[in-house]
């Protein structure tokens, strides 16, 4: 892991410190062992309600065959047997694998595939401080039950890999949801174009030797190159943002074909009962079989590859992008396909991601690969000239690969990176605090995870609730680590409301002292 204290003693000696401090800095915690690293998650609204909280995770998109010994221990009762909350929320992940340790081998006949699994999480101050950091690192996590499968499309190479050889094949690396109906989601792999799914749709499949591949509701082409990590869905209206290494941003609308999918599973016309039927008669299902959509728009600006786009949260037609090229670049597809605003050197290095403020759309956060998070207040930007950030935020030690804006606050916003660490950033404490040890603005460092932290998201759903998955392939030899947390109220509610309440706890104790 790079810059993250050296030795693999030092890492276990940090990580331990750190879980030793759980009942103090969590309300809860959850950490859930993955076979294969992740580079994506989402935690996402509902599609339907029920007794548990909906989880979806893209598993291991490549055929492996392996010997691994895991255990099958979950640990103790991390609720303490309290009541577990009924919020519905859902969480998409995506994996990749780097063999380091093992014989690996694949032959390309076992599929790859998409997982949909539920997961309960606990209501606010009801887990046991005391339970919540007894957790088995290596196992999965009791709350995190598989529900459905769906047969994901990608070509599989057919190569042996020993230890130390890295492994590439076709994989998702990006999954997003459509905020007007989260059952609707939209894959990012290794190749030009963007799958759409209506994974409530979708029949449950079994990830068996030769199974055939489920087909995707809608393919959306127009890059001319592998479009990998760029890719965001509007919350204002249902239209589609990717960016890939053709250096272009193009725009879909799927609004056309909405309808279509949303009342997909009532029908035999739904994907699902094409695939049932296809397979039956011995055809195979894939995505030859599904509609195309052409783009709105291809807007072309940057010199480099594209590595992450964002919609304006109030429009369709305003959106963002970042690159290979250290630019920022605002786009708005009512003027044409040239940039908006093109903002150069936005960064000293690659800039990785960006998002934009859905409680406040003048700000925009960049990250990059020289360490540091950047706001940027949009109506100071301009082409050409000297644009500024409001804000610089320097408490990486590796590269930034992912930064979101909390739901919850305006000011607040997180960001995740190279050495392995999610930092909880609020602008508005900035110049409040003097002779701070802590970089300006941090107030809250999550450091659970032993490796590059590649994605995370806050659940809208659950306020100041996140969760976040690693790469853990260089530190452990291959795997993934998934964890869902809540921090403590105590960290992030104003000092003096908190300072009230630990006035009246320690009055209480002091009551309940008996006298000498």
């Amino acid at each position: 892991m790079k810059e993250r204290g050296g030795s693999r003693a030092a890492v276990d000696e940090r990580y331990a410190q750190w879980k030793s401090l759980i009942p103090v800095l969590y309300d809860w915690f959850a950490n859930h062992n993955l076979v294969w690293p992740s580079l994506s998650c989402r935690a996402i609204f509902p599609f339907q309600t029920g007794p548990k909280i909906w989880l979806l995770i893209a598993i291991e998109l490549m055929n492996i065959h392996f010997c691994r010994l895991e255990r099958k221990h979950y640990g103790g009762d991390i609720c303490g047997g309290r009541s577990l909350s009924k919020l519905p929320t859902r969480i998409v992940s995506a994996f990749t694998y780097l063999s380091r340790q093992v014989h690996v081998q694949t032959d390309g006949s076992m599929p790859n595939t998409l997982v949909i699994a539920n997961c309960e999480v606990v209501k606010p101050r009801v887990a046991a401080a005391e339970h919540i950091s007894q957790f088995n690192e290596e196992a999965r996590s009791p709350f995190v039950k598989k529900y459905k499968t769906i047969v994901h499309p990608g070509e599989v190479k057919t190569v042996t890999i020993f230890i130390s050889v890295q492994l590439e094949l076709y994989i998702v690396n990006r999954i997003r949801e459509l905020p007007q109906n989260s059952k609707i989601i939209a894959t990012h792999t290794d190749s030009p174009d963007v799958l759409i799914w209506d994974v409530e749709a979708q029949p449950n499949r079994h990830a068996v030797l030769g199974a055939t591949e489920s087909r995707p509701d809608l393919i959306l082409t127009g890059h001319q190159e592998n479009a990998e990590f760029a890719l965001a869905m509007c919350p204002a209206e249902p239209y589609v943002l990717s960016g890939g290494k053709d250096k272009s941003v193009v725009l879909w609308s799927i609004q056309d074909h909405i309808s279509a999918l949303g009342d997909s599973s009532k029908n035999d016309s739904s994907p699902g009962a094409s695939i049932n039927k296809m397979s039956g008669s011995g055809k195979t299902a894939n995505e030859k079989d599904s509609p195309k959509v052409d783009p709105r728009g291809v807007f072309h600006g940057h010199d480099s590859t594209v590595e992450d786009v964002q919609f304006c949260p109030s429009s369709a037609q305003e959106f963002c992008s970042v690159g290979d090229d250290a630019c920022l670049i605002l786009w708005d597809a009512r003027t044409g396909t040239a940039p908006a605003v093109k903002v150069e050197k936005a960064h000293s290095g690659d800039v990785h991601c960006v998002d934009w403020n859905p409680l406040d759309v003048n700000y925009i956060l960049t990250g990059s690969a020289d360490n540091s998070v950047r706001m940027w207040d949009r109506r100071n930007l301009s082409s050409g000239g000297a644009s500024s950030p409001v804000h610089k935020f320097e408490g990486h030690k590796a590269a930034v690969l992912c930064v979101q804006w909390s739901p919850d606050k305006a000011s607040v916003f997180g960001s995740s990176a190279e050495d392995g660490f999610l930092n909880v950033w609020d602008h508005e404490k900035i110049g409040k605090k003097k002779n701070s040890n802590s970089p300006a603005g941090l107030f809250f460092q999550h450091a659970g995870h032993r490796d590059k932290i590649v994605d995370f998201h806050w659940n809208s759903s659950d306020p100041w609730t996140i969760v976040s998955v690693s790469d853990d392939g260089e530190s452990t030899g291959g795997g993934g680590t998934l964890q869902i947390w809540r921090m403590s109220d105590l960290i992030y509610r104003p000092e003096d409301e908190v300072l009230a309440e630990l006035e009246t706890f320690k009055a209480h104790l002091a009551s309940c002292t008996p006298r000498a």
